[in-house]
């Protein structure tokens, strides 16, 4: 059925985006790509790339025309260490982003949109506790949702049902719980806790230091989603006809110190934690997936284990290749100490 569909994915520069153009390739889609950024870590498989800002109109009309399907992926994004600190910029850029997409997929007569959601769009009260009730779809409201990301999320999510509504959209809403996986940001402060996570244990392998920093006392709780498993999910839907949000993650609850210990496990080291003040989000959040496995009739099926096991493979490529470059510029500079001085020209001339 996806011979000969046209597909938009938008922010396919990032880490889900990236995937999700090769996953569609593979099923047989044609495909363009669009974000500010080429992916960082690969090239993009995409049949067309464009380099376009979605917060502006014209660029989202542009990056809609002739395409039967979109994947709304785009946003300005990063982990609670970036969104715990920008909340007017993530506001203001991510729905003009949306608003804009939508807008430009009416026009343009797409038939079917997805937009990526985010567990973010829970209320506060009901996360509380690290032992939490597992989170389904209609517990969005009374709306309160975690920081100026969470509400964006929300009100993006009631944009899409009223263009289904009144204009005839096809729309659907992902509600993505924790996604990770290789080719990931991984540094610099927008990567998630499993990337995070994977960096210090492999920092702490491969310098032989067992330290890392876990921000709070560590039993803070989170579900985690495989990126194979978000992908599966991401198509089922957008093909169901199913256009309430939707949960897509795993229910399997785990601390942060569980994290560490299980990303430990797979280097192959013993750690010692070291609990220092950060931004923490919400103490806990899980994901009830009984509408999920009800809708279609599937669920996430990677466990954590397996997918640390290759997120930490990649990563740990990535750390010993930023370690090998800082080395060898330390050893260049070292020798250019101890190099002599270049002659006077003007000492020796006559």
């Amino acid at each position: 059925m996806s011979r000969g569909i046209r597909a938009l994915v938008t922010g396919a520069g990032g880490f889900i985006g990236h995937h999700l153009v090769k996953f569609l390739k593979a099923q047989g889609y044609w495909v363009r790509g669009v974000d500010r950024k080429l992916p960082e870590y690969a090239a993009s498989g995409a049949d067309e790339f464009q380099l376009l800002d979605l917060r502006k109109l014209g660029h989202c009309l542009k990056a809609t025309r002739d395409i039967d399907e979109v994947y709304a992926l785009a946003a300005d994004m990063g982990g609670m260490g970036f969104i715990s600190r920008h909340h007017a910029r993530i506001l203001r850029n991510n729905l003009l982003i949306s608003t804009h997409t939508l807008e430009a997929a009416r026009r343009n007569r797409v038939q079917r949109y997805l937009y990526a959601s985010s567990a973010c769009v829970y209320p506060e009260y009901l996360q509380g506790q690290a032992e939490v009730a597992a989170l389904r779809e209609e517990d969005a409201y009374p709306a309160q949702p975690q920081d100026a990301y969470g509400w964006e999320k929300l009100v993006t999510e009631r944009a899409c049902q009223h263009f289904r509504e009144d204009y005839g959209l096809e729309t659907h809403i992902a509600r993505f719980h924790n996604v990770y996986g290789p080719l990931g940001t991984w540094q610099g402060g927008r990567e998630k806790a499993p990337a995070a996570m994977c960096r210090k244990v492999a920092l702490a392998k491969l310098t032989n230091n067992p330290v890392i920093e876990i921000w709070g006392d560590g039993e803070q709780t989170r579900s985690f989603c495989y990126i194979d498993d978000c992908l599966h999910g991401i198509v089922q839907l957008m093909h169901s006809d199913y256009h309430d949000p939707l949960n897509l993650g795993t229910d399997r609850l785990v601390t942060i110190n569980e994290l560490a210990d299980l990303t430990a496990a797979v280097a192959g080291i013993a750690i010692e934690k070291k609990y220092v003040d950060g931004p923490q989000g919400v103490r806990g959040r899980n994901s009830d997936n009984t509408r999920l496995r009800e809708v279609l009739q599937w669920e996430p099926e990677v466990t954590l284990e397996e997918g640390l096991a290759r997120t930490y493979r990649w990563i740990e490529d990535q750390v010993r290749i930023k370690l090998n470059r800082k080395l060898l510029a330390a050893q260049r500079r070292a020798k250019a100490r101890l190099q002599p001085a270049a002659p006077d020209d003007e000492a020796f001339a006559g």
